[in-house]
């Protein structure tokens, strides 16, 4: 089995490249950090990542991973660098709360992002908080009440992927904005500047998150909807709602 994350530096260790094979994981010692400007993540394949897996939904397993999940994207926002994701393929759910929790997302032409949880009969806590200050309430309300995913050009139009190229040159232009944006600043200061750039995101996330996953635990997984939308999807058939 491989491990969750696995970390690769830059010859210069100005850069950490993380490859995630699971959606949770320790991000960074501080041995690790001094020299770090750019800490960038992506999956380990063709997709970024799925999240949480739908059995994970169910009320006995959430209850569990949402705390896990939530704690990560509460580090990736006191991250020691500037944060980037690198989005190949399908990004959903749980994954897209990561790359929301990034400074930025890089994203190749043909990647899909987007909130399916609702197809479920839940939400998705981390991005009800994360989503409306990347990309304005209006959008944010949209993309988690329909569930609709959308291309990375798409996402680029709303404000919220910096960079979208084919899927063979993503690597060679995040290296380009690197050089161009980064390489020659301070570590130190850009170190600083992320954390202040980030610091009404990660007061606003530290201070709506812990209710949004109270009204997850507490409220909807009591309700019959939403053991019925996990069920539906586990057993290949259409949900039968009860609107309780």
């Amino acid at each position: 089995m491989s491990a969750p994350v696995t970390v690769a530096f830059n010859r210069d260790r100005s850069r950490a490249a993380f490859r995630l094979s699971h959606p949770k994981g320790n991000i960074l010692t501080r041995e690790m950090v001094q020299d770090l400007k750019l800490i960038t993540i992506e999956g380990d394949g063709p997709d970024f990542s799925f999240g949480a897996s739908v059995p994970e939904h169910a009320p006995d397993e959430i209850a569990r991973v949402l705390p896990e999940m939530h704690a990560l994207i509460e580090r990736l926002l006191d991250a020691p660098a500037v944060t980037a994701a690198i989005v190949r393929g399908r990004c959903l759910g749980g994954g897209f709360e990561l790359a929301l929790a990034c400074d930025f997302i890089f994203a190749a032409a043909d990647a899909v992002m987007g909130l399916p949880e609702i197809a479920l009969g839940v939400f998705p806590p981390a991005a009800s908080a994360l989503l409306p200050v990347r990309i304005g309430a209006a959008r944010a309300t949209r993309a988690i009440v329909t569930g609709e995913a959308h291309r990375a050009q798409e996402w680029r139009e709303m404000g919220l992927v910096e960079v979208v190229s084919p899927a063979e040159g993503l690597d060679a232009e995040v290296e380009r904005w690197y050089d161009r944006h980064l390489a020659a600043r301070s570590a130190a200061a850009l170190r600083y500047a992320a954390a202040a750039a980030r610091s009404s995101v990660s007061s606003h996330v530290r201070r709506v998150l812990p209710e949004l996953e109270r009204l997850y635990l507490n409220e909807l997984m009591r309700t019959q909807d939403a053991a019925e939308g996990i069920a539906a999807f586990l057993e290949k058939r259409a949900p039968r709602w009860t609107d309780r």
